[in-house]
């Protein structure tokens, strides 16, 4: 798909999926996706200011407390400043050299594109139908030679 920073897409997914129903999974998307964007706005605006060996470190500890204080409260609101807190960390050694825009944009649809592939999996998951249907499948996939192995370790 040719993205600009691919590793977003999984973390996304990862954060999302682990939700332990489908309602908590879409929610937690929501709030995943409603956090980075606000999140995303905060970056750039710490982007575009003058950035040193001192502002950043400084930023990042400040950003570090709220998140620590806050993901256990409401985590959109964590997710407004995990998003800049992880901009800095994975961008530290190349901010400035290129378009704070670029970037955001690149993490926004990043993002959304991981929610999307977490919440569908996540209905896979939470489906009892999906699941029957694709572990009847499964099975008959197995060779034979395994199925008494499998039946003798269940027992």
């Amino acid at each position: 798909m040719q993205l600009e920073k691919a590793y977003w897409v999984p973390v996304s997914c990862l954060a999302v999926i682990q939700g332990a129903s489908l309602r908590a999974v879409w929610n937690k998307q929501l709030q995943r996706v409603i956090g980075t964007g606000l999140g995303l706005l905060v970056a750039w605006s710490m982007l575009l200011m003058p950035l040193d060996k001192w502002t950043i470190p400084l930023m990042m500890m400040v950003l570090c407390f709220v998140v620590e204080t806050a993901v256990v409260r409401h985590y959109a609101f964590a997710a407004i400043f995990i998003t800049p807190l992880t901009i800095l960390l994975a961008e530290a050694a190349t901010l400035g050299h290129g378009s704070a825009g670029t970037l955001i944009e690149a993490r926004f649809y990043d993002t959304v594109l991981g929610c999307l592939v977490g919440l569908l999996g996540a209905i896979c998951l939470h489906n009892p139908r999906f699941r029957q249907l694709m572990g009847d499948l499964m099975r008959r996939l197995i060779p034979a030679r395994f199925e008494s192995i499998s039946s003798s370790q269940e027992q």
